[in-house]
């Protein structure tokens, strides 16, 4: 893989913070909810083109309202209403430039390229696109949602609208789940950023609603979809980042197929059966890698936000 253009200045260093504990990759499976508030979506780690055409979800949500419970009409008005643009002030901002690190120069970059690719799609449906920041941290830092620790993975928190990243995580990539290469790294990076754009179409807020009434297993479910969901759209950023499309992000097969290897290796059902030996279904929450793999493909291949729609599909 090679990424070429400029790079965010979204970009918020608190690696020199020091960090509030935890340890490195510690304790516990990182996913959404992961143990903060908030509704965060992450990427689990065993420790132990356009938008939905007229209206993004539209169709989901109705589908989620009758089937689950809820008023349609609430949901109707959270996407075609735009919700709340508020956001935090930014803390420290750090702008790499030639003094910067490759981890984060590349990273900068990644981030650069969804904001060109969702300013593009957001812009498809009349909508604008709102850029979310990335906080680079060390074993744990504050966040909105609560406590983050690096233990968690990578993770997206909804109210602060930022991406969270310790980068040892993409060590842990290459030695623990046999990912090595950029791609699987700006796999996890679009991943979270597609937590993102669900926040600002409203389906985080909507999905946190239901799960609150819903049973656990049926809570995890949702949480399936959802996170399924993220991962066509960090297939749709790939697909339109491509520089054979007029983007800046040069992609072989090789690359694709580390792609793939990474959502394999972060299946609930890998996972779950390198840590405990045996398979929950009933426990997912971000979907076997079989199906991480398939809706990856699926926003890969298409580039199309409309096939992403993992909360209408019967089969996932």
């Amino acid at each position: 893989m090679q990424i070429d253009g400029q790079e965010s200045s979204n970009i918020e260093d608190r690696r020199g913070d020091g960090g509030f504990g935890g340890g490195r990759f510690g304790g516990g499976m990182g996913g959404f909810g992961g143990g903060l508030g908030g509704g965060m979506g992450g990427i689990p780690i065993p420790l132990g083109g356009g938008l939905f055409r007229g209206g993004f979800g539209l169709i989901a949500f109705l589908v989620i309202a009758f089937v689950l419970g809820g008023d349609p009409s609430g949901f109707l008005g959270s996407i075609l209403g735009g919700g709340d643009d508020s956001r935090p002030a930014p803390s420290r901002t750090a702008r790499p430039g030639p003094g910067a690190d490759a981890e984060t120069q590349f990273v900068a970059r990644v981030l650069k390229s969804t904001e060109e690719v969702w300013t593009a799609e957001f812009k498809r449906i009349g909508r604008q696109y709102r850029e979310p920041r990335l906080v680079l941290f060390r074993d744990a830092t504050q966040t909105s949602c609560g406590l983050g620790q690096a233990a968690m993975g990578p993770f997206y928190c909804p109210p602060d609208q930022r991406v969270y990243l310790d980068l040892a995580f993409f060590d842990e990539l290459a030695s623990r789940f046999h990912s090595p290469g950029q791609f699987p790294q700006a796999y996890v990076i679009a991943h979270e950023v597609g937590h993102h754009v669900q926040n600002l179409l409203g389906i985080s807020e909507r999905v946190q609603q239901l799960r609150g009434s819903m049973s656990k297993r049926d809570a995890n479910a949702l949480s399936v979809r959802t996170e399924l969901q993220a991962d066509c759209f960090a297939g749709v950023w790939a697909y339109h980042a491509n520089k054979t499309r007029g983007g800046t992000v040069t992609l072989n097969d090789g690359d694709i197929d580390q792609g793939l290897a990474a959502a394999t290796a972060i299946g609930d059902d890998r996972l779950q059966r390198q840590a405990q030996g045996r398979v929950v279904p009933d426990s997912f929450t971000h979907g076997t890698s079989a199906q991480r793999v398939r809706w990856f493909r699926t926003g890969l291949d298409s580039g199309d936000g409309n096939r992403c729609d993992t909360f209408k599909a019967q089969t996932l």
